[in-house]
Formats: structure tokens, C-alpha cells, sequence
């Protein structure tokens, strides 16, 4: 399985699109900032807002080009259809430890 997903700042006012055939690993990464000059980073798009599995990690990729060349308000729309509330949906996910810097 692979995985597409949109992340956000606390604000909801940056949005990122990624794929990864690790959901949980790559979201940590995001959060752990493991990428110091990446875009999440700098950011601080650390929310995952919505995710969607794909069957192999080229359709994953495939989804997500498409959706980078959306509308801001058409990401919006795929967001609000899964998390209305865009609340982080990586919450519970990780422990403290998880989430302190190496």
C-alpha cells in the first residue's frame, strides 16, 4: 500500500502534498523537522489533514501530482469531505519520545 496526503500549519494557511508508502514514518519525519531545509519544515506544515491509499506507490505519486496542480480551494473541498473540523488526524499516533528531536 502507499499513501497520498495533505499536511498544514496550525493556521491551515500553508498546504502541503505528499506521497509516501509509509504513512506513519513520513509524517513523523515532517514532525521531527528530520529535513532541516524542507518545505514542512520551514512551514511548519506538521497536520495531517487528509490521506488517501493507493494499491502501489507510482499511483500514489500519480494522485499527487494531480493534486498539486489543483486549486487551493479544490484541496480545501478534499480536506473538509474527510476532516470537516481539519483537525490533525496523526493525533495519538506518536509518543512524547517519538516526537522529541534525536
Amino acid at each position: 500500500m502507499a499513501y497520498v496526503y495533505l499536511l498544514t500549519n496550525k493556521r491551515g494557511t500553508v498546504l502541503y502534498t505528499g506521497s509516501s508508502s509509509d504513512l506513519m514514518r513520513r509524517v513523523l519525519e515532517h514532525k521531527t523537522g528530520v529535513y532541516e531545509t524542507a518545505f514542512t519544515k520551514k512551514y511548519r506544515c506538521y497536520y495531517l489533514v487528509w490521506h488517501e491509499e493507493h494499491p502501489t506507490l507510482s499511483d500514489a505519486r500519480k494522485k499527487e501530482r494531480q493534486i498539486k496542480r489543483w486549486l487551493r480551494e479544490w484541496k480545501e473541498k478534499l480536506i473538509s469531505e474527510m476532516n470537516p473540523e481539519w483537525k490533525d488526524l496523526s493525533e495519538g499516533w506518536y509518543t512524547e519520545a517519538d516526537l522529541s528531536p534525536a
